[in-house]
């Protein structure tokens, strides 16, 4: 018979097995130690705990315990119990033919890829830059002052604290327009246009518009949704926000257009809101790295000139870390009460997280923390704008102006083997054209990399350089690469 028990901490399923009790229960727990469920040094229940668990005579534990004792499993000390030996490490399992040996036709084990020693992938910050000290203290602060109700189910639009902070915060910092009422918390930016595609599509919208270049992951959860999409041409003043017949929606990424950067003219800006107030459309604004900017005036949230018409998205993933799972939507108010349905009525983020981020907004550390890692980053793109012009000055940079990462345009027919390069060179980097996907979009596809200088570490960040710059072509036609084969 399976049974468990729960003394001295150890919640273990044991099944004796066989004909003999004392044998099925000794293996039973050999087997145990050997598969690591018993690490070295668990404390066992005492032979009269566990006969008393499983209905057995106290004897038969007694003698188990005294077997795998003498084979050096366990150790048995007056006044420290039975416990697991030290030094035992857990075996493997191997796959094993009917002779118990492993079968001579297994497949050899898959050597391990090797990790790259710089990463310059975009999407991700200096993860080593949390504020790790003020987000404690935050949260100590957040959870001494937190009703005990708090902690329960709560309001499936998420706490109260944080929407009124964020409301406070869009306000100031974003220039949105938002009533804690009308922001809902989610799981990040995915969870959100997930939420959005499922009551975009119950709604009766069939197509949306989004940009010609874009994240493959957006992409897939507006199709898993049910929704087609049309692609928009992006050039220099941003998204072509001249939208075809049949669209009912569109995603864009107005302050700095991923992955090519640019903001959206005021001119598209201004035409895009005047659509959606005319046909009753939806837009939908991922405002994924506003808060950086370096060489101009902030760009405001799209969302302030048309707060019935335009959905903002933001979400903590770039400011502090993706990790954190914190994401906010400002709602036109007919869509609140669909999205909360959506969300299944239940609030799906952490509530100490959510209580902290409140905390860490309404008491400026957040503000503290962005303008620290507006400098830091600011210093990095500067550093890769001075080693590119020095050592491959044939490559253009595009981009800069905000965000955390930067367009590296490319000699025409050589991203395929820049990124091979840069592999070569323990480099981590991404090529422009996967993020292309629409080619019935008027815009040419282009070749160039994608760098994002926020992720490495700071003391990465010279090496990084040096790796980026060696897979460079340096000459007009690209006919110089610096890689072998």
């Amino acid at each position: 018979m399976a049974r468990s028990w729960a003394t001295f901490g150890v919640d273990l399923h044991l099944e004796p097995t066989g004909p003999h009790l004392r044998r099925g229960l000794t293996d039973a727990l050999r087997e145990a130690v050997r598969s690591g469920r018993l690490p070295s040094g668990t404390r066992l229940p005492s032979s009269r705990s566990l006969a008393a668990d499983l209905g057995i005579a106290r004897n038969t534990v007694a003698d188990a315990y005294a077997d795998l004792v003498a084979e050096g499993w366990l150790t048995a000390r007056q006044g420290s119990g039975t416990r697991v030996a030290t030094g035992v490490a857990p075996t493997p399992s191997r796959p094993r033919g009917d002779s118990g040996v492993p079968p001579t036709g297994a497949a050899p084990p898959r050597p391990e890829r090797r990790r790259p020693a710089y990463d310059l992938r975009p999407g991700t910050p200096d993860l080593g830059s949390f504020p790790r000290a003020q987000w404690l203290r935050a949260a100590r602060r957040a959870l001494t002052a937190a009703p005990s109700d708090a902690l329960g189910y709560g309001d499936p639009r998420g706490r109260a604290e944080l929407r009124t902070a964020l409301a406070g915060y869009l306000s100031r910092a974003r220039g949105v327009r938002a009533d804690p009422e009308r922001v809902v918390v989610c799981s990040g930016f995915a969870h959100g246009l997930g939420l959005l595609a499922g009551v975009l599509r119950a709604r009766g919208v069939r197509t949306i518009a989004v940009d010609s270049y874009g994240l493959d992951e957006h992409w897939r959860l507006l199709a898993a949704a049910g929704l087609g999409m049309t692609a928009l041409p992006v050039d220099e003043r941003g998204t072509d926000t001249r939208l075809p017949g049949g669209v009912g929606a569109v995603l864009l990424t107005p302050a700095h257009q991923f992955p090519m950067g640019v903001p959206l003219h005021h001119d598209r800006r201004a035409a895009v809101v005047d659509w959606a107030r005319h046909t009753g459309g939806l837009v939908l604004e991922d405002d994924y790295d506003g808060e950086f900017r370096y060489d101009r005036q902030p760009v405001g949230a799209l969302q302030g000139l048309g707060p019935d018409h335009v959905v903002y998205l933001g979400t903590a993933s770039k400011s502090l870390a993706p990790g954190l799972r914190l994401g906010w939507m400002a709602l036109p108010p007919d869509l609140v009460e669909e999205v909360v349905a959506a969300k299944g009525g239940v609030d799906s983020s952490g509530v100490l997280d959510q209580l902290t981020l409140a905390e860490f907004l309404t008491s400026g550390a957040y503000d503290r923390h962005v303008r620290a890692a507006r400098l830091r980053y600011r210093r990095r793109r500067d550093a890769l704008v001075a080693a590119l012009t020095a050592q491959a000055p044939a490559i253009r940079v595009t981009g800069i102006a905000a965000g955390l990462h930067a367009v590296l345009r490319l000699p025409p027919g050589t991203e395929e083997a820049v990124v091979r390069a840069a592999a070569y060179q323990g480099l981590a980097v991404h090529g422009l054209t996967p993020r292309h996907r629409h080619p019935d979009a008027v815009t040419e596809p282009l070749d160039a990399l994608v760098v994002g200088y926020g992720t490495p570490p700071d003391h990465a960040w010279s090496g990084a350089l040096d790796a980026l710059c060696a897979a460079l072509p340096s000459g007009e036609n690209g006919s110089d690469l610096r890689f072998p084969g």
